[in-house]
């Protein structure tokens, strides 16, 4: 069982790999490199949009914005690029870069709640 695991981890990490590859293609389309992109990012951050120490909730982003991203960014890839692109997964690592942009896309998001309780508070409050 562990083994079966680490395999689909394996495949899922290269896929995630060929879509970042795949979106940097020029044939890929604006939106298709946005969509991949912003996937890749939020599967390689460091942080996620709901933390995992809260229960249920901190899991069910990884179960469904993740896997949810990579079907749409496959969907919207071109095929014959998608394909180019897992060949050449094999001798490849992802860029640290990418996760650092997720990591900032996250932390951004977080900025702008924070902004705006602060804010909803300081207006109730008077």
């Amino acid at each position: 069982m562990l083994d079966k695991l680490k395999s689909r981890a394996r495949a899922l990490k290269n896929e995630v790999f060929a879509i970042y590859l795949a979106a940097k293609d020029p044939r890929t389309p604006w939106y298709a490199k946005a969509v991949a992109l912003l996937t890749v990012a939020y599967a390689l951050s460091p942080v996620d949009l709901i933390p995992d120490f809260i229960p249920i909730l901190g899991y069910l982003d990884d179960l469904f914005i993740v896997p949810a991203g990579i079907a749409l960014a496959i969907r919207l890839i071109p095929a014959e690029v998608l394909a180019e692109a897992r060949g050449r997964v094999a001798g490849s690592r992802v860029e640290r870069s990418v996760g650092l942009v997720g990591l900032g896309i996250i932390l951004l998001v977080w900025i702008v709640i924070l902004i705006g309780v602060v804010r909803l508070i300081i207006f109730l409050s008077k």
